[in-house]
């Protein structure tokens, strides 16, 4: 997207015309919505994830998921999404009611002040907003097909991220099986047997699914209808499904679809030439509009390591460069789940970033980054760590300005850190501030202490060998851990 000139010298940023916009058009869809229903939410009709693992539907991530029947998906597979629970949220919205489920939402809307929710920015999605007399007609009983899906074909992945568990990576369930769950104070973490109470056990690969079934049943009608299409795992690229929807696609082109997946990238040579053959044809040629890819890393080198078992972090970044340069049609967008052991590496992390982005955005910004927050499990917050460590981010997002401040120019305007991430990191800041209960701060240290030194073992890592600079954080943990056994 070329930017719209304003003069000799100065450049109007198309990502802050477009963040405007979006947020008038979301203040506008606010009066729409509530002219109809003050609880209606397009996304409930338009919006899906769905879990073909273990057989569990939302529409967006606020609600938790919940069980789809089979009764309902032999009857018609459009029914991974269209369930009999989610009829009945829908109707509690079009009669003006609230589902408790969506309390994210009406805790924003009813806080002091003027905020607009994500109700709002949903419906006023492109992918929702043109389908608002469509979601009306199909009322709270009617088969409407999702105009922005994600799927999660299988759990199958090679890494045991520390925040990770047993319900979304293989390799995770089967370290679970051989060793048991990891202790932490006062219970057992990525126990079995609460995902098995819980229905999250994922099936096993060899095992028939019913769900998949139906989903590559109901996938020649969901594909016409689909804006936004987004594989998600375990890691996708180890799945022969992510493989046959990229196949289905090169066969029926659709101009108008945006793709997204979101890998750790970390995987195997043959998968990775698997993926990439697919994708420089799709992208390149133009077969969809967009080709979006979402890496997942939270640190750089060993550390990166540490958090995620199993990545190799210099294959990880060597893939990423050659996606850049070889599939020259798409975006990179760094997921960084911001925990307490990324906030030592994020300069250097950021630094790569922003290499990466100097390197492959010529004509256009094609890399970014995002760092949501982790807030569970709670001993991997950032804000069990000590002060001295908010300095830490206090400096790094001076350094983002600076950079801001330092690519004004005509010919390097796409290599800027952009406003939306420096406001994330932020937050970030702000929540690592918040001053929370000195007992409360002490047991998660202790777990903190617990976790890792069993990751230790088991992995043949050593923390303060990977993490030099937080040897007085794990003394202090280790402190914590001596209290509450004591």
């Amino acid at each position: 997207m070329e930017p719209v000139k304003l003069g000799a010298n100065r450049w109007r940023d198309p990502r802050r015309t477009m963040e405007t916009a979006f947020f008038n058009n979301a203040m506008r869809m606010r009066e729409r919505l509530n002219s109809y229903s003050p609880s209606l939410c397009l996304a409930k009709w338009l919006q899906l994830s769905v879990h073909l693992t273990t057989g569990r539907t939302q529409s967006c991530y606020h609600p938790p998921t919940h069980k789809i029947p089979l009764k309902e998906i032999e009857k018609h597979p459009s029914a991974l999404h269209n369930t009999a629970y989610k009829g009945e949220q829908r109707r509690l919205m079009l009669n003006g009611k609230r589902p408790s489920e969506c309390q994210y939402c009406w805790a924003i809307e009813d806080a002091p002040g003027d905020h607009l929710s994500d109700r709002h920015y949903r419906s006023a999605e492109i992918w929702s907003e043109p389908h608002f007399e469509e979601v009306l007609k199909a009322g709270h009983t009617g088969h409407i097909n999702p105009r922005a899906v994600e799927v999660n074909f299988s759990s199958a992945c090679q890494l045991k991220c520390s925040y990770c568990s047993p319900h979304i990576s293989s390799a995770w369930l089967e370290d679970v099986r051989r060793n048991g769950p990891f202790p932490i104070l006062g219970g057992k973490h990525n126990d079995l047997a609460y995902f098995e109470s819980a229905g999250l056990l994922p099936m096993s690969r060899s095992e028939d699914n019913p769900y998949a079934r139906a989903f590559w049943d109901w996938w020649p009608d969901l594909y016409k209808d689909l804006s936004v299409f987004r594989m998600t795992g375990g890691e996708p690229l180890m799945d022969h499904n992510t493989y046959k929807v990229l196949d289905y696609i090169l066969q029926h082109p659709k101009p108008d679809l945006s793709l997204a997946i979101t890998s750790n990238f970390s995987v195997r040579d043959e998968y990775m030439e698997k993926f990439m053959v697919r994708s420089r044809r799709l992208a390149n040629g133009r077969f969809i509009e967009k080709f979006q890819l979402y890496v997942s890393c939270d640190s750089v080198g060993q550390q990166a390591e540490y958090i995620r078992p199993g990545l190799d972090y210099e294959k990880f970044i060597g893939n990423v460069d050659r996606f850049l340069s070889e599939v020259t049609m798409s975006t990179v967008t760094f997921i960084v789940t911001f925990n307490n052991l990324s906030v030592v590496g994020w300069p250097r992390l950021l630094d790569q970033i922003l290499e990466l982005r100097r390197r492959h955005s010529r004509y256009s910004q094609r890399v970014f980054f995002d760092t949501p927050l982790l807030r569970d499990p709670e001993w991997l917050s950032v804000q069990i760590l000590p002060e001295r460590y908010r300095q830490i981010l206090t400096s790094g997002i001076a350094e983002m300005q600076r950079q801001k401040a330092s690519f004004e120019s005509v010919e390097s305007r796409f290599h800027r850190v952009l406003d939306y991430e420096i406001a994330r990191m932020e937050r970030n800041l702000a929540w690592m501030s918040q001053t929370l209960d000195e007992a409360r701060i002490r047991r998660a240290r202790a777990s903190f202490h617990i976790f890792f030194s069993e990751q230790n073992r088991r992995r043949g890592t050593n923390f303060v060998a990977t993490f030099p600079e937080m040897e007085d954080f794990w003394q202090m943990c280790g402190q914590a851990r001596q209290e509450c056994e004591g």
